[in-house]
């Protein structure tokens, strides 16, 4: 599974991370920090990435444009990344059906409990 974190997520992500989703990445690492919402969903679609963001642009353009790429959307505030690290692995099977899942857009994670 290829992530691609939106810029409102660490990039110290990568580093915690490499372990469980290997060939992950960072926007700020690949110089798009700056980028518009369009630039970065194109850039993931060409690479095949997953999108992992807190911003709902993305899910609406999904909704518009169908996918891929595909979504993973951190509905919340902000989070540190140390907890954004430990949901992404006790969510990683639901992810991995996710990934699998040839007729869906966008998964939603909430908080734990």
């Amino acid at each position: 599974m290829k992530l691609l974190f939106d810029q409102n997520i660490s990039r110290k992500i990568i580093l915690k991370l490499k372990n469980h989703f290997p060939e992950s990445e960072c926007v700020v690492d690949l110089g798009l920090e700056n980028s518009s919402d369009k630039k970065i969903w194109e850039y993931a679609k060409s690479n095949d990435l997953i999108i992992v963001t807190f911003d709902a642009d993305f899910y609406n353009f999904s909704i518009v444009w169908g996918f891929p790429p595909k979504i993973i959307w951190k509905r919340s505030f902000n989070q540190t990344t140390s907890f954004v690290e430990q949901l992404l692995i006790e969510y990683h099977s639901s992810i991995s059906l996710f990934v699998a899942d040839r007729n869906l857009a966008c998964l939603e994670l909430k908080q734990l409990q």
